[in-house]
């Protein structure tokens, strides 16, 4: 209900020039879909909606063209980089220790980084596992590791 309703906004302010939220469900109401003010703040908060100056000189809702997930990333590669202490292997899996607390954010941007034979991750508050679809790929992944410290 919630996809079915964004994509309706989204649809809406493609559209139409929407300046307020109360425009907003006026326009989703008239299509059919119900919301509460509530909802639609958090449905533009999620979506990232941003007013922008429209060429009638009045502001409307659009979609952010800011691609937040490439900054996300990229902050990800940075803390890897800066909190990786060591890495090992064993056999097809990987062993990755970092400074306390920073396990799991450097878990997470090996998992967004789309690394060729790497089946999965798990991690802790300083060691986080890496499985490895065989044991040359890990010894190939760790070796670029070592490489960042």
């Amino acid at each position: 209900m919630k996809t079915a309703r964004q994509e309706v906004i989204l649809e809406i302010i493609s559209r139409k020039d929407i300046e307020t939220q109360n425009q907003l469900m006026l326009a989703l109401r008239e299509r059919g879909v119900g919301s509460t003010q509530a909802t639609l703040s958090r449905d533009i908060k999620e979506m990232r909606l941003v007013k922008e100056l429209a060429p009638s000189g009045r502001y409307r809702y659009a979609a952010s063209v800011r691609d937040e997930s490439a900054g996300h990333d990229e902050r990800l590669r940075k803390i890897f980089k800066e909190s990786v202490v060591s890495c090992e292997t064993a056999q097809n899996l990987i062993v990755i220790k970092t400074l306390p607390g920073l396990a799991m954010a450097a878990s997470s941007a090996l998992d967004g980084m789309n690394i060729p034979g790497l089946v999965g991750t798990v991690a802790g508050d300083d060691t986080a596992f890496l499985a490895m679809s065989d044991s040359k790929a890990a010894e190939a992944l760790c070796a670029e590791i070592k490489k960042l410290f």
